[in-house]
């Protein structure tokens, strides 16, 4: 019969958990997933290092004792001998010092490890990061010497500039291009918003806020698609286009349907615009006749919205190909 080392049938101990609590600042506190909620109710200690964590409020509320506590790696996971649950509450940056710690611990191959385990509380809904995008531009409103100065009339420009760079980023078909222009768009509309919050002068009582910028937006969407929202039918996008225009002429209430058209855009693209409001309002009116260039181009972005083809978008790819063929017979590198 052979002899046996009686450490042999001895049972390990259990080396417990490790759980890092996670949360979005971008959802309320307090409102936490429902496995949080359980994982924090049946732990053994919960630890917490900063004071004014915004979770703490609403974990003692539910009867939940937070310690507050900030234990290096190796204390951390001595406090989890036994088979005990320790939940940790990083702060809002996290805790590279602790995760590196573990990290270092586990990969030394000397210690016996709990297991670790990322338990998101609570998760950023779609469009979270615009909650960061306000707070920012609220900051560098007040704090940035050239931002705090600016007027709407004075961004007017960036908003023209920043709207042909996007144009441009589509045209290229360049992805990164696009996500960044889209950005510099959106920047206009966030900064305005966030002059117009202000209500300085005259238009002290005409403030808006990003919010009501967003609410009208929202509002008009769902006004103008009752086939999505309501109880109308459309089938195809000429039906939608029909919904689209005589909810916009109930709400504009407008005298003549060149109205609302903006005279500044490039002159094709008014061209066109005019052309294709007379032709949806019905409005019997032929083209003026005159001489000179201006009105042969009239005439052509008249037929060309009537074909359904944008001439704007259409002589931009004529002159991005002649520009390509200048390049080339300069010999210049694509």
């Amino acid at each position: 019969m052979t002899d046996h080392d009686p450490s042999e049938f001895t049972t390990a101990e259990p080396t417990g958990r490790i759980v890092l609590l996670t949360t979005s600042h971008r959802v309320a506190p307090g409102v936490l997933s429902w496995p949080a909620w359980q994982t924090l109710h049946a732990a053994d200690r919960v630890l917490c290092a900063d004071p004014g964590h915004p979770q703490l409020p609403y974990l003692r509320e539910a009867g939940v004792e937070v310690v507050h506590e900030s234990p290096d790696a190796q204390a951390l996971v001595e406090a989890c001998a036994g088979g005990r649950t320790v939940v940790v509450l990083p702060g809002g940056e996290g805790d590279q010092r602790l995760t590196d710690g573990l990290a270092r611990l586990a990969g030394s191959g000397r210690v016996q490890m709990p297991d670790l385990e990322l338990l998101p509380g609570s998760y950023d809904l779609p469009g979270a990061r615009l909650l960061d995008l306000v707070q920012v531009m609220d900051r560098v409103r007040r704090e940035c010497p050239w931002t705090s100065q600016q007027t709407h009339r004075g961004l007017a420009k960036y908003a023209i500039e920043e709207a042909y760079e996007l144009v441009e980023a589509i045209e290229d078909g360049d992805r990164e291009e696009l996500r960044e222009e889209l950005g510099d768009v959106l920047l206009q509309v966030v900064f305005h918003a966030r002059i117009a919050q202000e209500g300085t002068g005259e238009d002290a009582d005409e403030a808006f806020s990003i919010d009501d910028v967003a609410g009208t937006l929202v509002e008009k969407l769902v006004h103008r698609h009752p086939h999505v929202f309501g109880d109308a039918k459309a089938e195809t996008p000429e039906d939608v286009h029909a919904h689209w225009q005589r909810t916009k002429a109930v709400e504009k209430q407008r005298e003549s349907v060149t109205d609302g058209i903006p005279l500044g855009q490039p002159g094709l693209a008014l061209a066109a615009k005019l052309a294709g409001r007379v032709r949806a309002g019905g409005v019997a009116v032929e083209l003026p006749r005159g001489e000179g260039i201006g009105y042969e181009l009239l005439a052509l972005a008249a037929r060309a919205e009537a074909a359904g083809t944008d001439p704007e978008t259409a002589l931009r790819a004529a002159a991005r190909a002649y520009r390509d063929a200048i390049r080339a017979a300069e010999g210049v590198t694509p």
